[in-house]
């Protein structure tokens, strides 16, 4: 019996191919484990009505952790016209099921590490080494929203705050609402992460990026509540700043800054800020983490045009090997991964089209997994 039961989840588009890629470095280093495949995706939403069946939820509380692939993801008109003919009078609502998983499973720690390895000519600079800390179940991703606005939510906020009733000469039916949800429990947790993290790996500084001069409510209580967390780690100095000026402060000085954390849409914005300055999102790897469940994913898209190709950079997706390795407690095994994709980048001799180079996916993987 295997060591380790992994959800394999390689999904839509070039999730397959870095799957592939990734297979082939586990393998090279004869990880124990049992992989076992899950249905996810956009053929699943078309002829299905879900792209995450309950089949695959089941699958992953049976395992010890996923790694998933890319996801396509549109609007839910558009993924209306795409169902199959007979689902589409159904009155079916697409969601994404990457949020459907973090929430389902409490993966309320989005952790994207954004470090620039020598040699890769796509960096900002080369000493960058920037972790960011996303808060992953709440705020304006937790999917509380409405449109028309109906008469009695809106009278109930209209109650509450009587700055509402300005949009209402619009009429109801052209408003749009998204609520922006944070509790203070969630925001402890992922202020806490992020220090934790930080003590851990040796990180001076912890960054809080929000907006609390607007979002007086919803950033203020986040910061403030980091302010507590942060007395409990005096050897590591909280700063605060706007999600407006960290960007561009990200451009200006990023080797200023370590561990970054903000709720999640800011959370969102600056992890990928964050990975363009390392190479983009072919170098950028996730994991949602959860007190007893994680799943790990390369931030990049689906990019359905070059499905099968095997022409995209691998090395998000095996830097998101790196990361399940780390939280399986095989930190050998991590640590050779990374070393491995280290160096393959800085001898820049295997290499996929997006640094200059023609190697395929695969190729790269096999590289990288003679350097283990």
């Amino acid at each position: 019996m295997a060591k380790y039961k992994i959800a394999w989840l390689p999904g839509d588009g070039v999730g397959n191919d870095v799957m592939a890629a990734a297979r082939i470095v586990l393998d090279a280093l004869k990880l124990d484990a049992e992989y076992i495949h899950g249905d996810i995706g956009w053929e699943f939403w078309k002829t299905e009505g879900n792209p995450l069946p309950d089949r695959t939820i089941d699958l992953l509380k049976s395992t010890d952790a996923c790694l998933f692939g890319a996801i396509t993801s549109m609007p839910n008109e558009e993924a209306q016209s795409e169902l199959v003919p007979e689902l589409q009078a159904k009155g079916l609502i697409y969601s994404s099921p990457i949020v459907r998983l973090r929430q389902e499973f409490n993966l309320h720690t989005n952790l994207r590490p954004c470090k620039a390895f020598p040699g890769n000519p796509l960096n900002y600079r080369d000493d960058i080494d920037l972790v960011v800390f996303r808060e992953n179940t709440e705020d304006l991703y937790s999917g509380v929203e409405f449109h028309p606005l109906p008469q009695e939510v809106f009278e109930v906020i209209a109650k509450h705050n009587p700055k509402i009733k300005r949009f209402e000469k619009a009429g109801l039916e052209n408003i749009a609402v998204t609520l922006r949800i944070n509790t203070r429990q969630a925001s402890q947790n992922i202020v806490r992460q992020a220090f934790e993290y930080a003590k851990k790996h040796g990180y001076k500084t912890v960054t809080v990026v929000e907006k609390p001069n607007v979002l007086r409510e919803t950033s203020g209580l986040i910061l403030r509540e980091a302010r507590k967390v942060a007395e409990n780690y005096p050897d590591i100095d909280l700063w605060e700043t706007n999600i407006d000026a960290m960007c561009m402060w990200l451009l200006k000085n990023p080797q200023n800054y370590g561990v970054l954390v903000a709720s999640n849409m800011f959370g969102d914005i600056i992890s990928d800020l964050c990975a363009q300055l390392i190479g983009g999102l072919g170098f950028a790897s996730s994991g949602n983490i959860g007190d007893n469940y994680a799943v790990f994913e390369p931030t990049h898209g689906s990019a359905p045009k070059y499905a099968g190709q095997y022409k995209v950079n691998p090395m998000a997706m095996l830097l998101t090997v790196k990361l399940m390795l780390d939280w399986l407690g095989e930190i050998e095994m991590a640590q050779k991964v990374e070393h491995a994709v280290a160096t393959v980048i800085k001898e820049s001799q295997v290499k996929t089209y997006d640094v200059g180079g023609s190697s395929t996916t695969l190729e790269v993987a096999e590289e990288v997994a003679r350097k283990l």
